[in-house]
């Protein structure tokens, strides 16, 4: 992509429950509106840190990019350190990608994890 540098795009997402199919769902919509809001497509890519709280068992979040067709992308998943306090059921995301440095990188959180980042309009 002439014209890019490397980017890094933040995101979190929280689930009602701990199970497969909502991490996969909620992990499945936020990538998608990262995607969305800043006008990537899988090829712009780079890699995807993927970090669950230690209450989300069932899942890795990196098995939605995967169904989503991101196969190409190397993807790693860690446990979010375990804070007294701390928001719960919380998938976050660190997007690296190739991006225009003209084009505002827009940190997408989604649902209860929209706490976490007041700051920035949606």
């Amino acid at each position: 992509m002439s014209g890019s540098v490397v980017r890094a795009i933040r995101g979190a997402v929280t689930v009602d429950a701990d199970n497969a199919e909502e991490v996969r769902a909620a992990t499945t919509e936020l990538l998608r509106e990262v995607l969305l809001r800043n006008a990537l497509e899988a090829d712009d890519l780079i890699s995807i840190l993927f970090t669950a709280t230690p209450d989300l068992v069932s899942e890795f979040p990196a098995v939605a990019a995967r169904e989503i067709g991101l196969s190409h992308v190397p993807l790693m998943c860690a446990q979010e350190i375990a804070v007294e306090g701390a928001m719960v059921r919380c998938i976050r995301v660190l997007v690296h990608c190739n991006a225009p440095i003209h084009r505002a990188i827009r940190h997408v959180y989604l649902r209860g994890a929209r706490q976490l980042r007041l700051d920035l309009p949606e």
